[in-house]
């Protein structure tokens, strides 16, 4: 599709914009076809413009995408038909690209103040989430212990579900590190009544069977409880908290990619060899 004239691309971008809606303007600032345009969504639809080739327009609505995923801004680097590695842009013109996104952060709610969470924290920010920690107990809930949360809660789950569940969308993750009944239940039934993308439950094969009898008994269906993802994470083996929050961010970023990759939910035997 031709960027000239731009009116249609510019009209559906200020719609998006007026929307809210998740969009990243990708713009051609150096080398071949300065100034061409190239408007990117998240949900589904093909890309509208063009930066002068298909290959490129191919790879760059993928990177644009997982900017906007981020949402972050910034300049890429590729060769006239999307190439991406060193050795492929030698003797290549350079084509450099802007990428404005306009998306609100992702947020991940971290339920429980314990080990894992700061690791998790930690992780989450550098994936671009904006990262709430919520743990009723305020001697452990607080931002010195956790400096990298953006913000820290004292609180039951169900309050707060109650004050921003309906901000959560597919893009948040809600990720349930207790094993305390009193919180870790009314946790779930918070997150199930969101829109959230992922929903991850800390705990043994012997915890979490014990905790889905707990939320049948609660009235959680099987439609909810097929969208836990618990144990929580992929199954790589991780001991340390700083791996279990990589293989908990890595099992986020499959289940939005749909990749098929080894979930400890869909594995058997113990957790850890």
């Amino acid at each position: 599709m031709s960027n000239a004239p731009d009116t249609p691309l510019f009209d559906h971008y200020a719609r998006l914009l007026a929307d809210e809606s998740p969009v990243a303007l990708v713009t051609v600032i150096e080398g071949e076809h300065v100034g061409a345009k190239l408007l990117v969504t998240t949900d589904g639809a093909d890309p509208l413009g063009t930066l002068g080739h298909p290959d490129l327009d191919r790879v760059v609505a993928r990177d644009a995408r997982a900017e906007l995923e981020a949402a972050r801004s910034g300049v890429r680097s590729y060769g006239p038909e999307g190439q991406t590695t060193p050795e492929d842009l030698i003797d290549q013109t350079t084509i450099r690209v802007f990428v404005e996104s306009h998306a609100p952060a992702p947020q991940m709610w971290i339920f429980g103040a314990v080990d894992f969470t700061a690791a998790l924290a930690r992780v989450a920010k550098v994936l671009g989430y904006r990262v709430t920690v919520c743990d009723a107990r305020e001697v452990f809930a607080t931002k010195r212990r956790f400096p990298m949360a953006d913000a820290v809660r004292v609180t039951w789950p169900t309050p707060i579900f109650e004050e921003l569940g309906a901000d959560l969308g597919p893009r948040d993750a809600v990720c349930i590190l207790t094993h305390d009944p009193k919180f870790d239940v009314p946790a779930v039934q918070g997150a199930l009544a969101t829109r959230a993308g992922y929903i991850g439950v800390m705990g043994s094969r012997t915890t979490h069977a014990k905790r889905m009898e707990r939320l049948a008994d609660v009235g959680v269906d099987e439609a909810g409880l097929a969208r836990l993802m618990s144990p929580i994470g992929l199954d790589l083996g991780a001991r340390t908290p700083e791996e279990t929050a990589v293989s908990i961010c890595a099992e986020i970023i499959a289940r939005r990619t749909g990749k098929g990759v080894p979930s400890l939910r869909d594995a058997s035997g113990p957790i850890h060899s």
